[in-house]
């Protein structure tokens, strides 16, 4: 009785109390199993046999040294550990909150309660009444954003209208990238898990600067339907896994994968990770959120060159070149060919001059003494208009980001090159390309990932490999006078290619740049430099190089899209011939599941004139 009394009342009380984790092991032999368990540890079943590996990466995410591959074993570390008493911020319990929220309330525990100060100052400091998922749109200049980007909002609680959300905290995982490692090698590592992935919590604000302001992106922020409860669990587990790594990928374990976990947690049995198969591109997750009714409200927030843009564009011609004329220094502000405008037109250019200029300054950093003297004179005579309100924010787009096609491509087709024909069939895991239905998507821009196209050639029954894009990026951004984005494309994989003698399988790599200029709504003109390199043994020298061009006409709608041009190539080391092409593609957008394709090209090479046409149906999903 004496060393009872010695360790305490509390101690007493938890033997008489609690069942040993051997006894709960023993008495729930398929506890270990609960797909809410397995989600809590990141656990996947293994590819081969029935056991399971989580996707954890860090030792100290599990209390059991067989912890990573054992579901049962850290089951029974945890319960032992989270029995123990004590307190304090290296106590299991306040080391994995969600854990032990998870267990006690399916095994009905009562524990005693301790004290957490780090965990309980960390989510009275986050103080989140609701959780906003928020998409930023896509951004081509980064390997790392090509596909967008997806992190979670933390909302206050929201006791006026006046609450200001940019204050609101943010979640958010991504690789924890070396800041001198090369576009290339981000890729490369990015795609074979060479990073650490890491989560952080940052302001909103500052989110803001970087998506919108910065690198151009609009947002979507989409409001989920969780409960406090639901809340108060992914808070929890958030805190668990905020120190720990998890190996990045960019097709899977991403940025995305990572919220869809913690949403999995927050209202298990949404299983949002069991859409994943093969990939898990942002806007798909956010199409999967949206599906499985986790979404209560939907913000659009255009970014700060979606909103110069939306000002600008909606004045007339003749005042678009007088704000470009303001805003390069050609006129004064109050010169009489702004003085002499009706008050409201007078008041639109200079409100969107000034817009424009604040863009300048932020984006391509305008020097101060440029800009400053420029802003004051435009905010002076904007001042002397009273009685106009200011531009309108642009408005929401009538397709959402996750509303447009989803990005997996099955196709079917048939068609005849140098009079042998074919059937083809080509299989894109990811992403869009120029005819893909538009809607949803960055106009002008393109983004495919190992594509696959086979042909069998009915003639002989001769199944080859036609071509095997790794990447292919292309981006027509139209210049104007306000704008003059560089357009540019590159790509890489293994392609057929004609030696004079036989068409042969050869790894390329191409590039390109130029510009592209808007003709109409939905047209757009583009001109581009390129470059051609193949390798392979059955060229003259082992290689090929061509200097070349490119120009067409691009036309995109939600009904068809079109792309037709011209391409010239001037092989310069093994063939020393040059490559001419004319060719025309379409495609007739069937709704966002399918679309009925056709392709004509005729090429001069070695001297001879061939033809390739071919038809037939894309089916997304």
């Amino acid at each position: 009785m004496g060393n009872k009394l010695r360790i305490g009342p509390a101690l007493i009380w938890l033997a008489i109390s609690l069942p040993t984790a051997a006894e709960v092991i023993t008495s729930r032999p398929s506890l270990y199993l609960d797909p809410a368990w397995l989600t809590l540890i990141h656990y996947q079943p293994d590819a081969f046999g029935d056991g399971y590996t989580s996707q954890a990466d860090d030792p100290a995410f599990f209390l059991s040294k067989n912890g990573k591959h054992s579901p049962r074993a850290e089951l029974a570390a945890t319960l032992k550990a989270i029995q123990q008493p004590g307190g304090g911020n290296d106590h299991a319990r306040c080391q994995f909150p969600a854990r032990t929220a998870w267990l006690r309330q399916k095994l009905d525990l009562s524990l005693p309660e301790i004290n957490c100060p780090g965990y309980q100052q960390w989510s009275e400091t986050l103080n989140t009444e609701t959780v906003t998922l928020v998409f930023a749109a896509s951004y081509l200049n980064s390997p790392s954003s090509m596909f967008g980007h997806t992190f979670l909002r933390l909302d206050p609680p929201q006791e006026d209208e006046e609450t200001n959300l940019l204050l609101a905290s943010t979640i958010s995982y991504a690789a924890d990238a070396a800041a001198h490692d090369s576009e290339i090698s981000f890729a490369y590592k990015g795609i074979f898990g060479g990073y650490p992935g890491i989560t952080t919590i940052q302001p909103y604000y500052e989110k803001v600067r970087l998506y919108s302001d910065i690198e151009h992106r609009d947002l979507w922020e989409y409001r989920l339907n969780l409960t406090q409860d639901e809340v108060d669990m992914m808070i929890a587990h958030a805190w668990e896994i905020r120190d720990r790594n998890f190996d990045y990928y960019f097709f899977d374990e991403n940025c995305a994968y990572r919220l869809l976990a913690l949403i999995d947690i927050a209202r298990p049995g949404t299983n949002l990770l069991g859409e994943v198969n093969t990939h898990a591109i942002p806007s798909d997750t956010v199409r999967w959120v949206v599906d499985k009714g986790l979404v209560s409200d939907v913000y659009y927030r255009p970014s700060a060159a979606t909103s110069v843009a939306y000002s600008l564009t909606n004045l007339p011609d003749g005042q678009q070149t007088l704000a470009a004329a303001i805003a390069n220094g050609y006129i004064a502000a109050d010169a009489s060919e702004v003085t002499s405008l009706p008050p409201r037109q007078r008041a639109h250019v200079l409100d969107a001059t000034y817009d424009y200029v604040r863009y300048k300054s932020e984006a391509d950093g305008w020097p101060r003494e440029i800009a400053a003297p420029l802003s004051h004179d435009l905010l002076r005579e904007r001042s002397r208009i009273e009685g106009i309100p200011p531009p309108e924010k642009p408005p929401k787009p009538e397709v959402r980001d996750d509303q447009g096609h989803d990005t997996f491509r099955l196709s079917l087709g048939a068609g005849q090159q140098a009079h042998r024909e074919f059937a083809q069939f080509t299989l894109r895991p990811a992403y869009h390309d120029l005819l893909d239905p538009p809607a949803g998507y960055r106009s002008g821009a393109q983004l495919q990932f190992l594509r696959l196209d086979a042909r069998l050639y009915t003639d002989n029954n001769e199944l080859q490999l036609e071509q095997l894009t790794g990447v292919e990026i292309r981006s027509l951004s139209s210049r104007n006078a306000f704008f003059t984005p560089l357009s540019w494309q590159v790509g890489f994989g293994a392609r057929r290619t004609d030696t004079g003698e036989k068409r042969v399988l050869a790894p390329y790599l191409e590039g390109g740049a130029g510009g592209s200029w808007r003709l109409g709504s939905h047209t757009q003109a583009f001109a581009m430099a390129t470059a051609d390199l193949e390798i392979d043994d059955d060229l003259r020298h082992g290689y090929d190089a061509a200097p070349g061009a490119d120009i067409g006409l691009l036309h995109q709608n939600n009904r068809f899209s079109v792309l037709a041009g011209a391409k010239t190539k001037a092989w310069i080391v093994s063939s020393r011939d040059r490559q001419d092409q004319l060719y025309a593609r379409a495609n007739w957008h069937l709704g966002r599941e399918f679309s009925l394709f056709a392709e004509f090209t005729r090429e001069d090479h070695f001297d001879r004139y061939q033809n390739l046409w071919q038809a037939g149906l894309h089916a997304y999903f």
